[in-house]
């Protein structure tokens, strides 16, 4: 909670000479340097209207290529630090995985929060089923939005002065050549290593350890720049995010105003949410996940991260041998052989991944998994590859992706609150060019590479036996409307089965559920 000017006074007063000292002590020298500590203390509210843009790494084209833009954003935000509350109405403009256009406005009021008023085109509707119009912050959504607001706020300074207990002064970071004297601040919601400019005093670099699915143990970083003078005191008008040194976020301020009046009611909940609305989660947090799929809006606002709070994964048979995990945002497909499975994606984490292997296991006994087939390296699909390979699975790839791979299942992950597995460099990573067929003398699986727009080195399989295919992203079954003219992707599938002469009666879906492949067929032979 924020301290007032009289609290930080006093405890400057009764530092040590160690810290009391500009030359000495770096947050001193950040206070004078901001405008003062009573100026920074005396910040009671903030306002800010600017632009965002994101862009997500593990949603490339090419695995381990450029990032892809996600969209260009306009915000309005407004913070009264006494309450500890905070509104941002947003227009989210998003490029990425389909054009479309949210707005919605963020309330947060101490530790609960809500969502109000998203409006999609009709097109993209379908994808907020589970996140309604009107709805309260998930647990980990609010601990991600309290904590980017601490990171973020014009008073971190002050508020780290005020509570020295919490501070720690750290070894000088090396960042891009230069040393740049750092401390720790632990807070609520986690621990920030804050580093300042050498030449000016001011805060440069706001650093979190977090747990990526794909990257494992990663750096995120704010960089902080472009410093003016709003209501005597600095404020950085030019934020920009990275992890691991890679672009996610920039954000520009156009607009800033400090101790403003606020507006009635302006932070207000419904009481009828406000009721229900759970606290900010105190356990682990996937932060990575929940902040950069809100960024590509198609996050989904539960608890339970994969699936919505009430519901649950299951496996549901769709030919003998032949099943699908369904219940969550993202599905599987378990195939079983003469002496072992094969599995289709390892979407999100090590979550899903456990239930996919538990699952497996007490509906075909003694069978392991022998190959886990990744349909892309999206870090959706892909992201529980290592709980797999640490059960000794191979894993299989369109060309191009294998280096991608390699490079996680080598990444630490001692920041995965889910247990995942720690490095794995003996593992099989297996590369298809073209086409790969498994067979066990009593079934085939075959493996087929896909031209088509979404990323390099998809792969969709086909259970012959069953006449079933499996598909990711490129068309959702049994929750895309087919037109009568097929999109980019779904015209790639179909090109896809012609070329290896395929007979599908049916696909089952990363996404979605299984549809009849005579839906694609129709529009397909007008």
């Amino acid at each position: 909670m924020i301290r007032a000017a009289t609290l930080v006074v006093l405890v400057l007063a009764s530092l040590s000479p160690a810290w009391a000292k500009p030359a000495g002590d770096p947050l001193a020298r950040a206070a004078q340097a901001l405008g003062g500590a009573k100026a920074l203390s005396g910040i009671k509210t903030f306002a800010a209207r600017g632009t965002a843009t994101h862009w997500e790494p593990e949603q490339s084209l090419v695995a381990g290529g450029e990032p892809r833009l996600a969209g260009e954003s306009s915000f309005a935000l407004s913070r009264d630090f006494a309450p500890g509350s905070a509104r941002t109405e947003w227009v989210k403009k998003l490029v990425y995985p389909a054009p479309r256009e949210y707005k919605f406005t963020e309330i947060i009021a101490g530790d609960r929060g809500y969502v109000a008023g998203i409006d999609t085109t009709a097109r993209t509707r379908q994808s907020l089923d589970s996140n309604p119009p009107q709805h309260a912050m998930s647990g980990m959504r609010m601990a991600a939005a309290l904590r980017e607001l601490a990171r973020t706020s014009p008073r971190l300074v002050a508020d780290m002065l005020a509570q020295p207990s919490l501070v720690k002064r750290l070894p000088d970071q090396k960042v891009d050549g230069a040393m740049l004297a750092a401390v720790s601040y632990r807070q609520a919601q986690d621990t920030v290593t804050v580093m300042f400019d050498p030449k000016t005093g001011l805060p440069a670099r706001i650093r979190t350890h977090d747990y990526d699915n794909m990257h494992g143990d990663s750096d995120y970083d704010l960089l902080l720049s472009d410093w003016r003078e709003a209501g005597g005191v600095k404020i950085a008008h030019g934020l920009d995010y990275k992890l691991n040194g890679i672009d996610i976020g920039r954000i520009r301020y156009a607009e800033v105003s400090v101790n403003g009046a606020v507006a009635a009611g302006q932070f207000e909940i419904p009481a009828s949410i406000l009721a229900t609305a759970p606290r900010a989660a105190t356990g682990y947090v996937p932060w990575q996940w929940v902040l950069r799929r809100q960024n590509i809006g198609v996050y989904l606002d539960s608890d339970a991260v994969g699936h919505p709070d009430g519901g649950g994964l299951k496996l549901v048979e769709l030919a003998p041998g032949v099943s699908q995990v369904v219940g969550g945002t993202h599905n599987s497909l378990v195939v079983e052989m003469d002496q072992y499975l094969v599995v289709f994606d390892a979407p999100i984490g090590e979550t899903q991944s456990r239930f996919t292997l538990d699952a497996a296991k007490t509906k075909y006994p003694g069978k392991p998994v022998r190959y886990l087939v990744l349909t892309h390296h999206h870090m959706d699909h892909a992201g529980g590859t290592k709980t797999f390979v640490a059960e000794g699975a191979a894993v299989i790839v369109g060309a191009g992706v294998g280096d991608h791979i390699w490079k996680t299942l080598r990444t630490t992950r001692r920041l995965d609150g889910e247990g995942g597995a720690a490095r794995l460099p003996g593992a099989e990573v297996i590369e298809v060019a073209d086409r790969k067929i498994l067979s066990d003398g009593k079934r085939e699986v075959a493996i087929y590479a896909i031209e088509n727009p979404h990323a390099r080195g998809m792969l969709i399989g086909y259970v012959p036996g069953a006449r079933l295919g499996f598909v990711t992203d490129i068309w959702n079954p049994g929750r895309d409307r087919v037109g009568d003219k097929l999109n980019a992707g779904q015209a790639a599938l179909v090109a896809a089965i012609r070329k290896y002469g395929l007979d599908p009666e049916r696909f089952a879906g990363g996404h979605g559920s299984v549809g009849n492949y005579a839906e694609l067929a129709a529009p397909a032979g007008k």
